[in-house]
């Protein structure tokens, strides 16, 4: 039996008992996940292993590679420079980076980039992993590239190109990429894009899930979803090299603790207050968590509505309530902010599921917190 480790605040027990069940029920073998609830955190639980071959145990400061949970972070950065006055979502993208506005993108705002609106899910031509690890190469390439459908007319998830476009517009923006921003904000909550030298041995060892099929089904995939989704294909334990850990990968080489997101989240559902300073105001989040746009997303293919780089609400992924945002990631991690019950929360783990969403551990999570409150 997984031994638990962690605290409960009282009333939240059937957490950790959801939290246990993933374990013994659910396949997880290491994993986390954290509660905050007006500014203070409720739940704190890590349990398994980091790395199933030498036995190394999941601490309270392992470090996970979330996926796309990173966008998350991404889109708070981008809300705290709006706050600033340093961008303007209702701005052209090629206002703070001109190159961008070739092949017809001089009208793609900041909201429809960040929103997956832009058109640039991927790469026109052929790809490989290793082109993931020069981010602003990887930006150049894209911004001067014919976006697959007309900018604004639809969503389609832009699963690693997100985050090259997302880094590349920052630092025009602010002077810093969004990794050293992260660094420099964030460091108090442990979150990171990429993974610090100093961190290397709290990293959990990623466990790839079961065989997916969805090679079988390429040939039934629009351009844009190949160019988003198979060019390249990734490697689920990619993130175990070296290479994933030092490169700047803002849509989905974050490394955190669940606490770290969670805090994060709590602060977002909170006015926006973090250990006594202010992230962003309430205004410019509202802003920022605005429906850009919903539908069937043209390379997901599934309902989706979005905000500004955050993931709304949609179909009771993240709980009862509407105005709750987030972002989940590949293989199960999630976190997202509750504002109308002011709370966060956070999941990480290593053994990757196949779920696109909804995945069973994250259901029960969500559902044993709500449960509770």
């Amino acid at each position: 039996m997984t031994i638990i480790k962690g605290t409960v605040a009282p009333g939240f027990e059937r957490v950790r008992e959801a939290f246990a069940t993933n374990f013994a029920e659910r396949g997880d073998i290491g994993a986390a996940f954290a509660l905050v609830i007006d500014g203070e955190l409720a739940v704190d639980l890590h349990g398994g292993l980091a790395d199933p071959t030498s036995g190394r145990a999941w601490s309270d400061d392992t470090l996970a590679n979330v996926w796309s949970t990173t966008k998350g972070v991404t889109a708070a950065c981008f809300a705290m420079l709006a706050d600033r006055g340093g961008i303007d979502y209702a701005a052209p993208v090629s206002c703070y980076w001109p190159e961008f506005a070739a092949a017809g993108k001089q009208d793609v705002t900041v909201a429809m980039l960040l929103s997956h609106q832009g058109g640039l899910c991927g790469f026109r031509d052929p790809a490989v992993l290793d082109d993931f690890y020069d981010a602003e190469a990887a930006a150049a390439r894209l911004a001067a590239a014919e976006p697959f459908w007309e900018p604004g007319t639809q969503s389609g998830y832009h699963a690693i190109t997100i985050g090259f476009l997302a880094t590349a517009l920052f630092r025009r923006a602010e002077g810093r990429s969004i990794r050293q921003f992260v660094h420099d904000e964030f460091e108090p909550l442990d979150i990171h894009i990429g993974l610090p030298p100093t961190r290397m041995a709290s990293a959990a060892t990623m466990i790839a899930p079961p065989e997916l099929s969805s090679t079988d089904l390429a040939v039934e995939y629009t351009p844009a979803q190949l160019a988003a989704l198979a060019n390249p294909m990734i490697d689920p334990l990619a993130p175990n090299t070296s290479a994933w850990r030092a490169a700047e990968i803002p849509s989905a080489n974050g490394f955190a603790t669940a606490r770290g997101l969670a805090r994060l989240y709590g602060a977002l559902a909170d006015e926006g207050r973090l250990d006594g300073r202010r992230l962003v105001s309430g205004e410019v989040l509202a802003a920022a968590t605005a429906e850009q746009i919903s539908g069937i997303d043209a390379v997901l293919g599934i309902q989706a509505s979005w905000g500004c780089g955050f993931l709304r609400n949609t179909d009771g992924v993240y709980g009862p309530n509407d105005r709750a945002f987030g972002h989940s990631g590949w293989g199960g991690s999630f976190a997202f902010a509750d504002p109308e019950r002011r709370i966060g929360m956070a999941y990480t783990m290593n053994r990757m599921g196949t779920d696109l969403m909804g995945d069973p551990r994250n259901v029960a999570l969500i559902d044993a917190v709500y449960a509770a409150l």
